[in-house]
């Protein structure tokens, strides 16, 4: 009977490697503690001295139409920007030790991940909902979403819960996850912060600008549809992962498809309808934003109520995608860097 032999694979795809697990390693143990500094606030400081030179510009700001071509020069280079700088520190500091350009590459990458923020944040409101103590919950909550929550009744802030996480697990873990392991693939620890760093960018950017309201209708412009561009094939991917781990992939395909589509962002409502159908719940409907109401679709079926178990489930699923995406991630890095098989 043949003998099945491996190769051993380069020094660069275990160092690469390895800076991803220790970069997964760290987001799950260490998360973002709010006192400790990270990259985004250094985003978000620069976007808005952008924004305010912008509006006021000469004392009176720019025209409609100069907003919209500094929103597309902003959408376009702050991503380069950070992408750019961040790999070339780490690849500047690599000439100089290769243990060093990979811790460096290790943190960064893990600010790019969400996923313990993410944990964090829905238990923060979670735990005095569970206690009974919805002011409390209301409170928190209001930290994370941007409806208005004082009048949230009990069932109401667990859905606003779900949808964050549902959400944001695709651009704040799987997205910036996605694009760190092709620049691994591409380019090494280079690669990988630097393409990472410019999602996590231009993700800051949506955030902060990305609006279709007034005064950020012309500046946000840009920034939201790229936006919505990059994180078109993750968030798909995404909703294939939920759909395999939920161990029901037709339905879930099946509720998306029939679902999504209402859903005015061409990502969002995927990502939430995913995890719905997933849980076998139903999220959207009714939400308050400044006292204007908003109607959201439904999105899956209502076969059983919300619970706090409900976005504990979904935080599960998140981290088992992630770990199934790294594994296929580390795979791909040993076949790309030397790692070969055969009998």
């Amino acid at each position: 009977m043949p003998a099945l032999w491996c190769s051993a694979p380069s020094p660069t795809a275990v160092i690469t490697g390895g800076l991803w697990l220790g970069a997964a390693i760290a987001d799950f143990v260490i998360g973002d503690p709010w006192t400790w500094p990270h990259p985004v606030q250094a985003m978000g400081w620069g976007i808005d001295r952008y924004r305010r030179a912008i509006w006021h510009w000469r004392g009176r700001g720019l025209s409609p139409h100069g907003q919209r071509r500094a929103g597309a020069l902003l959408a376009g280079g702050y991503p380069l920007l950070w992408g750019g700088m961040s790999g070339l520190v780490v690849y500047g500091l690599g000439r100089w030790s290769a243990i060093a350009a990979a811790l460096l590459a290790a943190l960064w990458l893990a600010s790019c991940l969400a996923g313990r923020s993410l944990r964090d944040a829905a238990w923060d409101v979670l735990e005095p909902w569970q206690q009974g103590d919805l002011a409390t919950a209301r409170d928190r909550l209001a930290r994370y979403v941007g409806r208005d929550t004082a009048d949230l009744d009990g069932p109401e802030i667990l859905r606003a819960v779900l949808e964050t996480v549902s959400e944001n697990a695709t651009d704040g873990v799987f997205a910036p996850l996605f694009y760190g392991l092709l620049g691994c693939l591409l380019g090494g620890a280079t690669g990988a912060v630097g393409l990472a760093m410019a999602y996590k960018a231009l993700s800051t950017l949506d955030s902060m600008v990305g609006y279709r309201e007034a005064p950020y209708t012309d500046l946000g412009w840009a920034s939201a549809r790229l936006e919505d561009g990059a994180t078109w094939l993750p968030c798909r991917l995404t909703v294939l992962t939920v759909a395999l781990l939920s161990g029901r992939p037709r339905r879930v395909w099946r509720l998306c498809r029939r679902d999504a589509p209402a859903d005015p962002s061409p990502n969002a409502g995927w990502s939430e309808c995913a995890y719905a159908a997933a849980l076998g719940v139903q999220v959207g409907g009714e939400n308050c934003y400044r006292g204007q109401v908003k109607v959201k679709p439904l999105l899956g079926d209502r076969d059983r109520p919300l619970t706090p178990a409900s976005s504990a489930q979904a935080l599960t699923l998140t981290r088992y995608g992630c770990c199934l995406w790294l594994g296929l991630g580390l795979l791909g890095l040993g076949l790309r860097h030397g790692l070969h098989c055969g009998f």
